[in-house]
């Protein structure tokens, strides 16, 4: 074998063997969301004082230090609403159930304050486990924080009464309290197991 046809295999050889330590010693590249959405840029929450279940007054503030799952929806929604926080307590169970440290808290607010007082609000998120938040407030209050989000809720009449449409999303809120990511619906256990952790981390 002539001296520049070695040189070439050497070099060859020690490429590869540099090429396979950095596959060995690299961490994986970690999977990306696969049906969350996450904003180019956090957004800060608007201003908002809305009232909880035990009929506390609550800002903005209540979001920091701590993820959370935000859900627009109310009490006397036939389907969505309680299959939507279902599906979060199941995913809030697994991940807990995984080891995933930091479980975001869920948070309901109810588009439909007529109905919706804070002893209702406490009895309904009750149903759904331990740790959860349900705020609700008069008309222009909700809309001070569902306008810049782009949640949309109408009151709807019916021959017995009325009922409520509203934005399914849920948005998942930082520590900062900023609007981070959502899901659309419809909502799945396995897609808040699988991009809550990714989310978090990113």
């Amino acid at each position: 074998m002539n001296k520049p046809v070695a040189i070439v295999l050497l070099v060859l050889a020690m490429l590869t063997g540099i090429g396979l330590a950095l596959t060995l010693v690299a961490p994986p590249a970690p999977s990306p969301p696969q049906t969350a959405t996450v904003l180019p840029e956090p957004a800060p929450l608007p201003e908002f004082s809305l009232t909880d279940s035990a009929g506390n007054e609550r800002s903005r503030d209540l979001f920091r230090d701590g993820w959370h799952l935000l859900f627009f929806g109310f009490t006397h929604c036939p389907d969505i609403c309680p299959m939507t926080l279902a599906t979060l307590s199941s995913a809030q169970r697994e991940l807990t159930e995984s080891g995933v440290e930091r479980i975001p808290q869920i948070v309901l607010v109810s588009v439909d304050p007529e109905r919706d007082t804070p002893e209702v609000l406490g009895e309904y998120i009750g149903h759904f486990g331990d740790g959860h938040l349900a705020l609700t407030g008069p008309e222009p209050a909700l809309r001070e924080l569902t306008e810049p989000l782009h949640i949309y809720f109408n009151k709807v009449a019916l021959e017995d009464g009325y009922t409520m449409d509203h934005s399914s999303v849920v948005l998942l809120v930082d520590p900062e309290g900023r609007f981070h990511s959502l899901f659309s619906g419809p909502h799945i256990v396995d897609n808040f197991v699988h991009d809550l952790p990714i989310l978090m981390n990113l």
